[in-house]
């Protein structure tokens, strides 16, 4: 039986005592290549240009390029990388910012180490994390009727189809392409068109930011 490969993984933080403890961490870590370590966003996206991770763990608030114009470039130039953010700031706009520009995990400064573990692993398996902090903050903006909504960022013009809106609410649920096939009586692979035609109508660029469509357009 083969083994899968190792996931490369790449650490951004200006702070060194917090970017050196990440590096203990996961360069132990069976299963995980620590490819390299950036103090900032600018030193992160070069050593990407060279050699491409697979996930990239990053902090928000750093020096020359933070980790909002470094998500950015990535996103644009990098969309194979996934990165998970990982910051002390916790507000909920800020949040759902981050995963409209394509971020695929959120965590704050202060999750276990465990957590930060599974967050990697599951963003290179399956595109997305949705942990307990980042459940709450969506869960929240899904409630909070009372408060003036902010012009969404994607194109609320996007005229899905009744179909094509059971399929992303059906992903918002957490169920895997194979599920929602069983559910509607559809083929993997034409979820799986559906799934396409949704983020290229939306603008979205994973599963995350369908899902922030979705809550800030009051489909799901």
């Amino acid at each position: 039986m083969e083994t899968a490969p190792p996931i490369r993984l790449a650490i951004a933080d200006d702070h060194v005592l917090f970017r050196r403890g990440l590096v203990s961490i996961f360069s132990e870590a069976p299963g995980i290549e620590l490819l390299y370590e950036a103090s900032d966003g600018q030193e992160l996206v070069e050593k990407i240009a060279e050699n491409r991770p697979d996930v990239v763990l990053m902090d928000l608030q750093m020096p020359r390029m933070d980790g909002i114009k470094a998500t950015q470039h990535i996103r644009q130039h990098f969309p194979e990388v996934k990165v998970v953010i990982l910051s002390m700031h916790d507000e909920d706009n800020f949040v759902i910012h981050l995963m409209e520009l394509g971020a695929n995990g959120y965590l704050l400064k202060d999750a276990d180490p465990e957590e930060v573990d599974l967050a990697i692993r599951t963003v290179a398996s399956e595109d997305y994390y949705y942990g307990p902090f980042l459940t709450r903050v969506m869960h929240r903006k899904m409630l909070d009727k009372s408060r003036k909504r902010e012009p969404p960022h994607f194109d609320t013009k996007a005229n899905l189809s009744a179909r094509e809106i059971e399929v992303l609410r059906l992903i918002c649920e957490g169920h895997t392409t194979a599920q929602i096939a069983d559910k509607i009586f559809l083929s993997d692979r034409t979820v799986e068109g559906h799934r396409n035609r949704i983020m290229e109508k939306i603008g979205a660029k994973n599963t995350a930011g369908m899902v922030v469509y979705a809550v800030k357009n009051d489909i799901y």
